[in-house]
């Protein structure tokens, strides 16, 4: 039996969808418009064509939700803006329950892929000595003007980026592999 013929009745455009948008974050480091709008207008118009109104509904609040998800990580600049509208035009597809489920697969993927790299590049203690100059810095200096701690550390580097698409697109395979969350 072909592993096509395995997916849920329209999930294989999402799944796709999904998997273009990592292999162009791969190669560019970025993932362009025409592929999150158009993925999210295709996704929009399967669920009103399949479900109706419901349908128009569940999508356009998958879509609010995709979005609303990554916002606070894109706005403290941890994420990229391709990655936030990802995520949305998959919950075109997947409506709200799907893509809480996705956006919960990606976090780990995404968390054991930034782990790995940092390890890679021998930056993993780094990274946790500027995670605990924060945390010190925000509990002393609570309602004091701030100054950060790792300012006073003259050439520090920027910890290094993932193509967070590959962990969108991971979370997308593990969602249909093991299904919802909210099951």
């Amino acid at each position: 039996m072909p592993l096509i013929s395995l997916l849920p009745p329209g999930m294989l455009s999402p799944l796709l969808l999904s998997l273009v948008m990592a292999a162009w974050d791969v190669h560019s480091r970025r993932i362009p418009n025409f592929l999150t709008c158009g993925g999210a207008l295709a996704g929009i118009l399967f669920q009103t064509l399949v479900s109706g109104w419901l349908g128009l509904g569940q999508a356009l609040a998958g879509l609010a939700l995709g979005l609303l998800l990554l916002l606070l990580p894109y706005a403290l600049g941890g994420m990229g803006a391709g990655d936030v509208k990802a995520l949305a035009a998959l919950g075109a597809w997947l409506g709200p329950k799907g893509i809480f489920s996705v956006f919960c697969f990606m976090g780990l993927v995404g968390g054991l892929m930034s782990l790995g790299i940092l390890l890679w590049n021998g930056k993993l203690w780094e990274f946790l000595r500027q995670g605990w100059n924060r945390l010190v810095n925000f509990l002393l200096l609570r309602g004091q003007k701030r100054i950060l701690l790792e300012a006073m550390t003259p050439g520090e580097e920027k910890t290094p980026g993932i193509p967070y698409g590959v962990a969108i697109a991971a979370g997308m395979v593990i969602y249909l592999w093991r299904g919802s969350l909210f099951s």
